[in-house]
């Protein structure tokens, strides 16, 4: 789960595991799985980030 915010200053946790793009219009539009999409303020790099931060955390479980 990777904590986003949208537009608004409102946050909501996603399930990373359901992104299907990111995308630059200008703004930040992640797509998810079901065809849902969500404008956020990150910028594509930073949700990306979180992305990969939350892949390793679930692999360093694994690794230990």
């Amino acid at each position: 789960m990777i904590k986003l915010t949208k537009l608004n200053g409102e946050e909501f946790v996603l399930n990373a595991e359901l992104i299907k793009t990111i995308e630059t219009t200008p703004d930040t539009i992640v797509t998810i799985t079901s065809g849902n999409k969500y404008i956020v303020k990150e910028e594509v790099e930073e949700v990306i980030e979180a992305v990969m931060a939350y892949k390793r955390s679930i692999f360093q479980n694994f690794m230990n």
